[in-house]
């Protein structure tokens, strides 16, 4: 599309009319799935969504929101809040996670970015490490990816690397650590022939070093920081090939459960513990296991475990991350530069906007929203209000954190006359959910149900449109499952799931403005978050692009 013949100006829907107010509310974290005592929405008072559910059945439905229907690699990678809200407003899929690395990569992109400009100027007096899972599984990091950002360190100017890998077994056959540290080894010393000073320095199995997640067990990242760091571990070896084969040869030896050990010199002295001015890359992809080591490698303030050295680094992540929370600051790869959202055209369309969160999710009801740009498209026309969340506790606490107010903003918004589109997240169902606390996320669900109903009859009150929808699941399933959907156990107690879930979200649309006629179409079985800004700008009596992913809703008439 030549920039001489675009335009902002959407055509008129044929069918709908203009001049409805609606609301947009997204239910962070709420999911669908089979009724049980781990599902919190089930078991919450939620008359709300229980009426929507048992509505009209042509105004309700479940969309995808994980894997390939918000950009990231595969069917096995669960959504979350960030790719969720991206493809909310984009109305189109982009790549993300592991397939954005690749693009970044295969251009060489990565090495003129600002992460990499970053950590390179270590590399004349300093050390890079790079720290992650060694694997070709493609679910955290693989292999390739390293290769490559080692290969193009090395023809700018490193000097020194030291690989701190951890085994995987997991995501691939149990033994396959083997053959992975020999494919790095020989990379490495084809580095050493070209002058580059490269050693793996020290590992471990990933379950038992580094690769926590959710707070659940901060001795693991510890166990990784002794030895990545202080070049402290209970095994020393002359290399990582004799490290994982002797400790593979321990009787019920796993590679994701490998001890944590260091390479040492003659001397017995660690081969690669990080120092002040040294670099450090953690190279996964996937953010959950990474999080809690990039809080320990960036964080001044940290009660986690004790650090004893906290060295004058340059960090970067291979992604950002946390989205809510900045971790890291720096990163290689960006989050993808998305134009031409949903948001921005209706503004160009005179649509006026408000959106509204609190602190925890307002960036992603607008930042992410927004094809991950901040500030207003057009100032005259929004106005965005962030509440505070609360701080210095954790969500279990308080269970019903800021709903209320956001709803009572969202219903002044509505009443005023002020705004066609009012846009809101309720972040109660994942921010609780992700605590594990499943008293406190059934109060957590019904206090959503409760903001939801107070925005509904302020769109009932002006004759307005609602569409009420989610990003990803959470809180509809608390327990981790084995293969066959059983609860799993662990010393006879079951296992607390704080993850997201692999759950479709549900999509309801009505109000007294909703044309008479409109009803989900049955020919988009597949269809997913991006399919909801189309639906939501033909509900504003507005065609979508061409290239957006296709409208929920047909016009019947009766």
């Amino acid at each position: 599309m030549g920039s001489s013949d675009f335009s902002w100006k959407l055509p008129d829907h044929p069918k709908l009319p203009k001049g409805k107010t609606i609301a947009v509310v997204v239910l962070d974290g709420w999911g669908e799935a089979n009724p049980n005592e781990y599902n919190c929405i089930h078991i919450a008072e939620t008359p709300t969504m229980d009426s929507l559910k048992k509505g009209a059945p042509e105004h309700w439905r479940l969309v995808r929101a994980h894997g390939k229907a918000v950009g990231l690699p595969t069917e096995d990678d669960m959504g979350n809040s960030e790719v969720g809200h991206n493809a909310l407003g984009a109305g189109r899929i982009f790549a993300q996670g592991a397939k954005l690395v690749d693009l970044a990569l295969e251009s060489g992109k990565i090495f003129d970015g600002e992460g990499f400009n970053y950590i390179k100027e270590s590399f004349e007096t300093g050390t890079l490490h790079l720290i992650g899972l060694l694997s070709d599984g493609g679910v955290h990091s693989r292999l390739d990816q390293v290769q490559l950002l080692l290969k193009g360190a090395s023809e700018r100017g490193l000097k020194r690397v030291r690989l701190h890998i951890l085994t995987d077994g997991r995501d691939v056959l149990d033994g396959s650590s083997v053959a992975f540290v020999e494919t790095l080894e020989n990379d490495l010393a084809k580095l050493r022939e070209k002058g580059v000073d490269a050693q793996i320095a020290s590992g471990g199995g990933r379950m038992y070093v580094t690769m926590d997640r959710y707070e659940n067990d901060w001795s693991v990242v510890k166990r990784g920081w002794d030895a990545q760091v202080l070049g402290e571990a209970p095994y020393k070896f002359k290399s990582a090939l004799e490290a994982v084969k002797t400790l593979r040869a321990e009787p019920k030896a796993n590679d994701q459960y490998l001890p944590p050990f260091v390479i040492v010199d003659e001397s017995g002295k660690s081969v690669g513990p990080i120092v002040d001015g040294d670099a450090v890359v953690t190279f996964n992809f996937r953010a959950d296991r990474m999080t809690m080591l990039a809080k320990a490698l960036e964080y001044e303030n940290f009660d986690k475990f004790d650090r004893v050295r906290f060295p004058k680094i340059r960090y970067a992540g291979m992604l950002e991350y946390d989205g809510e929370l900045k971790l890291p600051r720096k990163y290689l790869v960006s989050p993808p530069e998305i134009e031409r959202t949903s948001g921005e055209y209706l503004v160009k369309n005179g649509i006026r906007t408000f959106a509204c969160s609190e602190t925890v999710k307002f960036g992603h009801v607008t930042f992410f929203w927004n094809g991950n740009r901040s500030g207003y498209f057009d100032e005259k026309l929004e106005e965005y209000v962030e509440i505070p969340s609360d701080s210095g506790i954790t969500f279990n606490e308080k269970p019903i954190m800021k709903a209320v107010e956001i709803a009572e903003k969202a219903r002044e918004a509505i009443l005023s006359g002020k705004f066609d589109q009012i846009r809101v997240n309720l972040p109660n169902g994942d921010m609780v959910g992700h605590t594990g606390d499943i008293e406190a996320t059934i109060v957590a669900c019904k206090a959503a149900d409760k903001a939801v109903k107070l925005i509904l009859d302020a769109i009932e009150q002006v004759g307005g449109i609602y569409v009420v929808t989610a990003d990803h699941g959470n809180a509809e399933d608390m327990v981790k499952r084995d293969k066959s959907g059983k609860p799993q156990l662990k010393d006879g107690q079951v296992q607390i799931l704080t993850s997201h879930t692999l759950e479709p979200v549900p999509i309801a649309i009505g109000g007294p403005g909703l044309a008479p006629g409109v009803r989900f179409r049955n020919d988009v079985p597949t269809g997913g978050l991006a399919n909801v800004a189309a639906t939501v700008m033909n509900l504003h009596g507005f065609e979508a692009p061409s290239d957006y992913e296709t409208t929920l809703i047909e016009v019947v008439d009766k």
